[in-house]
């Protein structure tokens, strides 16, 4: 059997050059990578998955704990599951809906941790506190706006996404512009919930964006919800709409509650973008289908996934560098919903 050492003889390098190469690790350079890719080629060689494991202790089990009542994380879940598998990894996904007490229950036992080689985790429900106390049972990666001591973290920058969401609609024309899904309460600076503060981000966003426009804030066009739901971007919608001023446009904090909010438009006779435009954020694939298709922000999965996967399993391997936060891009996406014609997404 060819053994990583015969991979390492003939293409002159480390076996721990060969490792890396391997398992996909980020810091190889191109060269080396390209050297050592040709004699794994050259000699057919086939990672022992189950003696590997033995051998380091390890169950090559990765747990994704994801809100998986929304699209967004179930397209990520699958871009993660292919990053992984392509290294060896299995993934087994825990899914919490954002109920902080099944995200207590999986995160706190410490059974998990003994059973995982590591964690991938989005928090919506856990305030920082509760996180804090979990961090360093076992490696782990969080994605996502919370940030917890210790613990490498991805996201995209949620504010400079919205910022551009707002802009573009600005940028039509449209001055009255409303926004779904802002925090019911200012964020706090202790105990804050992770989903509280990924709205205050976007939030931000917004508001920046207004002002950089010599537009005013205007309190009646930001509303709340309890859930990023088709259902509450519909209900919050109505509200808009029932205002003795309704907006002309409006940013939705996520697809699912633009997707709603543009049902509740429709509902009223009123058009989609011509009398309310609509953006959303996400990028999920629903909106692409919708009627009008739906300008939308979109972060780059596939390269969350990438750089989670991969930060994660160097932890696994011992990296003893200082926690991370990893920004990934994000592009936004134009289409129907605002301009009226075909775009990117359509």
């Amino acid at each position: 059997m060819v053994t990583q050492r015969d991979v390492a003889r003939l293409a002159g390098v480390s076996v721990r050059t060969v490792s890396n190469v391997v398992n996909n690790f980020a810091y190889v350079a191109p060269e080396t990578r390209a050297v050592v890719q040709r004699a794994l080629d050259e000699l057919d060689y086939r990672p022992n998955i189950a003696a590997r494991s033995l051998n380091r202790g390890r169950s090559n089990l990765l747990a994704l704990v994801l809100p998986l009542d929304v699209p967004y994380f179930t397209e990520l879940a699958g871009h993660v599951v292919d990053q992984a598998e392509e290294r060896g990894y299995t993934v087994l996904i825990d899914r919490t809906e954002g109920v902080a007490e099944r995200e207590r229950q999986i995160m706190m036992r410490r059974d998990r941790s003994a059973l995982f080689d590591g964690f991938i985790f989005s928090p919506l429900g856990l305030t920082e506190d509760e996180l804090r106390r979990w961090v360093g049972n076992c490696p782990a990666v969080m994605l996502g706006e919370m940030r917890v001591a210790g613990v490498d973290h991805v996201a995209i920058d949620d504010t400079a996404a919205a910022r551009a969401a707002t802009a573009h609609l600005i940028s039509l024309g449209r001055t009255r512009i409303a926004a779904i899904g802002v925090p019911h309460v200012k964020p706090e600076k202790s105990g804050e919930r992770p989903a509280r503060r990924t709205a205050a981000h976007r939030s931000a966003g917004y508001e920046e964006a207004l002002t950089e426009a010599g537009l005013p804030v205007l309190p009646e066009l930001a509303v709340p919800v309890q859930r990023y739901q088709r259902h509450d971007g519909r209900l919050a919608m109505e509200r808009l709409l029932d205002l003795p001023e309704p907006p002309d446009a409006v940013f939705c904090y996520n697809d699912l509650l633009a997707l709603g909010a543009m049902r509740a438009v429709l509902a009223r006779g009123l058009r989609v973008p011509q009398d309310v435009a609509v953006v959303g954020f996400d990028g999920i694939d629903e909106g692409r289908y919708a009627t009008p298709p739906l300008t939308t922000v979109a972060p780059d999965k596939a390269r969350i996934a990438e750089l989670a996967v991969t930060r994660l399993l160097e932890r696994v391997e011992g990296d003893q560098e200082p926690p991370a936060h990893l920004e990934a891009p994000w592009r936004l996406l134009v289409d129907e919903s605002t301009t009226g014609v075909p775009g990117e997404s359509g």
